[in-house]
């Protein structure tokens, strides 16, 4: 296997494992090459990232498409959220990749638009059907993406299914049925992005 190849190998069980902090050096020494090595292969850690999450984000892509398939406007948003969420529990790197944004490089920002277009998508046409309320903003997706990576990190030894129990008590408070008014507006685009930028600067 060439080196190219082992250091995304690595990547990926130590980014699964440790995060999208784990160290590059320990990703170098698990693929049996030198720490130059690696940044000669990715120049940033961005780099390498983008390159160990392929995977799982075509894996997430394969399970998005078929749930804005679905013909219930309900249910499709439903199956967005148990896919996101599943592929979610599965790797911690690429919850943290999900969790954050990283300015100044063009293609994790292509991914999460595409993301984010995505949510509100699914998510626009479960409101025109009257099945979500319509005050849920993509900001209130993107913190329960926040709750519930915090929620998989608890639980990931003792009870890796409960964030599923969980996802669908929110889901329940999303309902256009129980619709209440709220004390506090949505985030706004703006902040929205900041937050995800803050929570990568370590802020």
């Amino acid at each position: 296997m060439r080196s190219h190849e082992r250091l995304i190998e690595a990547a990926q069980l130590e980014f699964a494992v440790r995060g999208a902090d784990a160290s590059l050096e320990k990703i170098a020494r698990g693929a049996g090459v030198s720490i130059g090595t690696l940044y000669r292969h990715f120049p940033s850690r961005l780099d390498l990232l983008v390159a160990a999450f392929e995977p799982r984000l075509q894996e997430f892509l394969d399970g998005a498409g078929e749930a804005l398939a679905v013909d219930d406007p309900w249910e499709g948003f439903v199956s967005y959220l148990e896919n996101l969420f599943r592929v979610q529990a599965g790797d911690r790197g690429f919850n943290d990749f999900l969790s954050r944004r990283f300015p100044g490089n063009a293609e994790t920002e292509r991914i999460h638009d595409l993301l984010c277009r995505q949510i509100d998508q699914v998510l626009a046409r479960a409101q025109r059907a009257g099945r979500v309320r319509d005050d849920i903003a993509l900001a209130d997706i993107v913190n329960l993406i926040w709750s519930n990576g915090r929620m998989i990190d608890a639980t990931r030894a003792t009870a890796p299914g409960a964030w599923r129990r969980y996802l669908h008590l929110m889901l329940d408070a999303y309902r256009a049925e129980a619709a209440h008014a709220l004390p506090e507006p949505p985030m706004s685009q703006e902040q929205l992005y900041r937050a995800m930028v803050q929570l990568n600067e370590g802020d």
